[in-house]
């Protein structure tokens, strides 16, 4: 019976200070994590700033703060279940498994991220550029060029999560790649109007409006003879970044400048000549 008791208490024993040193290894993991991840923001800190002051791409920056993030979580983590006693074979074993099944499931997520190196060495576009892409015609402004995903912001403030493999491998129209773009209009008068004054109110409009630049090519003629109007085209260069607000605010003018000077803009009809037999 004694014997008995003395078993069981040596192996109670054994269990308690087992116990005890797995919680004093999982406190003392836990505290490792956090002086980890600490540590990990410190560096990505340092990191981001060094980018800063060599005036890296925005986009190359904010690439590189992820991969750097989770290139040390990773690190982190198996530090730290290799000090808690996970033995390394077993690590790799987990990682190998764990690799294939993500590989297999995070195909394409993998190409985004292939998509987003792309798009980082090749410069489509970078964070600022308004851009339309063709595919499904999303067009924003570039907020984020991130690991897996592109951020684009429309021009009512709603956000566009776009992913980098279908950016990648689809055509995209940069409107503000270039400093200057050219503003290419037309508009409709009628057959009955006045060309020539028409086309006189339309050059006034273009070199009196402030975003206009002056010094380069302005262009007003008569671009077709339609069923129904004679349509007019006029063209100026303006700031990649002036040149939505400039469009909407010249089309205003023109119709104002037309009401009041008499030009009629038609709309779409039929004549009908009903002749007599």
């Amino acid at each position: 019976m004694e014997s008995f008791k003395e078993k069981f208490f040596s192996e109670l024993n054994t269990t308690l200070t087992g116990a005890a040193s797995l919680c004093i290894k999982v406190i003392l993991a836990l505290i490792i994590f956090f002086i980890g991840y600490k540590l990990i923001s410190w560096v990505r800190r340092i990191v981001r700033k060094s980018l800063v002051r060599i005036d890296a791409d925005p986009g190359v920056s904010g690439f590189i703060d992820s991969m750097i993030r989770i290139g040390l979580d990773i690190l982190l983590i198996l530090g730290i279940l290799g000090w808690v006693g996970v033995q390394s074979a077993t690590i790799a074993a987990i990682l190998a498994s764990a690799g294939l099944a993500l590989g297999m499931a995070l195909q394409g997520s993998l190409s985004n991220v292939a998509g987003g190196v792309l798009i980082l060495v090749l410069k489509p576009f970078r964070i600022g550029d308004y851009i339309v892409e063709d595919s499904k015609k999303n067009a924003g402004t570039v907020k984020e060029i991130g690991l897996f995903y592109t951020k684009l912001a429309t021009i009512d403030n709603r956000i566009v999560v776009l992913p980098n493999g279908t950016l990648a491998n689809c055509s995209i129209t940069n409107y503000t790649m270039e400093n200057t773009m050219k503003l290419d209009l037309t508009v409709g008068i009628s057959y009955q109007a006045d060309t020539a004054k028409a086309k006189g109110i339309l050059e006034d409009i273009l070199n009196n409006d402030a975003d206009t630049i002056k010094k380069d090519e302005m262009e007003v003629f008569v671009k077709e003879l339609s069923d129904s109007s004679v349509v007019l085209g006029f063209r100026a260069w303006v700031k990649g970044d002036k040149y939505w607000p400039t469009k909407y605010r010249i089309l205003e003018t023109v119709k104002t400048r037309f009401e009041t000077e008499g030009i009629q803009i038609p709309y779409q009809q039929i004549d009908v000549h009903v002749q007599d037999n």
